[in-house]
């Protein structure tokens, strides 16, 4: 297992694959592994791929398996590039004021919404605009298996991308917001509101009829009005879906997340694609 470490970041400077003058982000998690390649002379985005599992990994060694898999079937993945960043998706994380923080105590913060094991490996990232700290458990064996293959690279919790780079977007916003980040088995709210965050939190689900509850249910505990509060919705979704559809049915206001990007895209990626990998394409 490796050292543990405040600083994301892990070394190994015994790597020596063919090199790529182009960043690769890597998006994993327990249902799939996504990556885009990103050429930095040009800033445009070279590719955008995700290979769902067949199967959701149910134990670390199932999981490890399903990213072998893929370095398998996906050469373009087996060179070394200039950089490499990696977000981990699970919902073993939690955000915690700067201000109650202490590393010294980072066990602590997640027993209370996760369960947690003794030797667990407990990292923590810093959204350093926002006076907010993420503590989480990455996929710690994956790591291991990418540091073998490419070296040095950075490593964050999703969440952490998303919740910083939609407070850097809305935090002036006058109105309430409420964001939902759909994936295949499961979504992320975030609700800013006063140019704070309120919450968030992470809801499975298998039905629009699941979706809309949550969602309902947190603009209830939250006490803020659907006819008043804007939602907003990222991942896979598109206008007049049925995800949509269910939200407009009971939301005044609603939009998709539009594309803020700074990348430069081909025409084959339309603004699905963007929203659809708004964390991958944002984490670096």
């Amino acid at each position: 297992m490796m050292e543990k470490k405040t600083k994301t970041q892990i070394t190994n400077k015994s790597v020596n694959l063919k090199k790529l003058d182009n960043h690769l982000s890597i998006q994993i998690s327990l249902d799939g592994f996504s990556f885009c390649i990103i050429d930095k002379n040009t800033n445009g985005v070279n590719l955008i791929k995700n290979i769902p599992f067949q199967k959701i990994s149910s134990t670390p060694e199932k999981h490890l398996k399903n990213i072998e898999q893929v370095f398998q079937e996906e050469d373009i993945l087996n060179k070394k590039y200039d950089s490499l960043n990696i977000t981990h998706v699970n919902d073993l994380s939690t955000l915690v004021p700067k201000a109650l923080f202490d590393p010294k105590h980072i066990d602590r913060y997640l027993k209370y919404s996760s369960k947690t094991y003794k030797n667990d490996y407990i990292v923590y990232d810093e959204l350093e605009n926002h006076d907010i700290i993420n503590v989480y458990i990455p996929f710690v064996n994956i790591n291991n298996i990418l540091l073998e293959k490419y070296g040095n690279f950075e490593y964050k919790h999703f969440s952490t991308i998303l919740v910083d780079n939609l407070l850097n977007i809305y935090k002036y916003s006058e109105r309430p917001h409420v964001f939902v980040d759909l994936q295949s088995t499961h979504f992320e709210i975030i609700v800013i509101a006063n140019n704070k965050l309120v919450l968030y939190n992470s809801f499975e689900y298998a039905t629009k009829e699941d979706f809309i509850y949550y969602v309902l249910f947190t603009a209830e505990q939250l006490k803020i009005n659907p006819e008043k509060f804007e939602l907003v919705l990222s991942g896979k979704i598109k206008k007049n879906d049925e995800f949509y559809t269910i939200a407009y049915n009971y939301v005044r206001n609603i939009s998709l997340l539009e594309n803020r990007s700074k990348y430069n895209f081909s025409d084959k990626y339309n603004e699905e694609t963007k929203r659809q990998f708004f964390t991958l394409l944002n984490q670096y």
